[in-house]
């Protein structure tokens, strides 16, 4: 029989897709390409997440924000959009303060109030996470921020998941990886943490023999895994 996980000590969150909605900028997107918007804000996604795994397979690195413009500009281009540099601009300063999931604050501040460690762990640059986490009204929810930018290494190598243990002083067992995006929860699981994919669009799972350790539909499932003390 299996082994039961053990109860988490601490949570660390991604930043993009799971507590900041990646695809609001698709609202601005489509006032400035009216009926492009969702397809630029899902190819711009994919082409940033793309390029910081070519990155760092080929042991190089852009800080995250050229990452994302170059994605943007990419997407605009393989859509044949007139970017331009004024939406450019907009586009990307949208991206500096993208809209939280509703729920996401709530849980924060519960999370606290049951007196669990919380924080960041996020391809994000420093500069990006802190106007991020601000424009969010997360100050003071979150007791670390963590970027890859130290290492220059992104997610899913393993040197960016390591900085969570480093940072907390907790084995990665002890410290629920928590990630809308699948890829990201397994490679956090394969890390050795213990992992929650918030699975919000009920897509499948990964086909890459290891699943999360748990599955939740919102971030509120974050909750039941740290039960209030009687």
């Amino acid at each position: 029989m299996a082994k039961a996980p053990s109860q988490p000590r601490a949570v660390l969150f991604d930043a993009y897709g799971t507590l900041f909605d990646v695809y609001s900028v698709g609202l601005l997107a489509e006032q400035l390409f009216p009926g492009r918007g969702e397809a630029l804000a899902t190819l711009w996604r994919d082409k940033q997440i793309d390029y910081t795994r070519l990155l760092t397979l080929a042991g190089r690195y852009q800080p995250f924000w050229e990452v994302t413009r170059n994605g943007l500009r990419h997407a605009a281009q393989r859509l044949k959009l007139d970017l331009g540099a004024t939406a450019e601009d907009r586009l990307m300063n949208q991206y500096r303060h993208l809209s939280a999931f509703p729920e996401n604050r709530e849980v924060l501040a519960e999370l606290q109030r049951r007196g669990i460690p919380a924080g960041i762990l996020s391809n994000g640059d420093p500069d990006m996470l802190a106007v991020a986490t601000r424009s969010a009204g997360f100050d003071g929810l979150l007791q670390h921020v963590i970027s890859v930018h130290g290492v220059q290494r992104y997610k899913v190598d393993a040197t960016a998941y390591a900085l969570g243990p480093q940072a907390l002083g907790l084995p990665a067992r002890d410290i629920l990886f928590v990630s809308s995006n699948g890829w990201d929860a397994i490679g956090a699981t394969w890390h050795g943490y213990t992992t929650l994919w918030v699975n919000r669009a009920g897509l499948p799972i990964e086909q890459l023999g290891t699943e999360p350790t748990h599955i939740g539909a919102s971030l509120r499932a974050v909750l039941d895994l740290f039960p209030v003390s009687n």
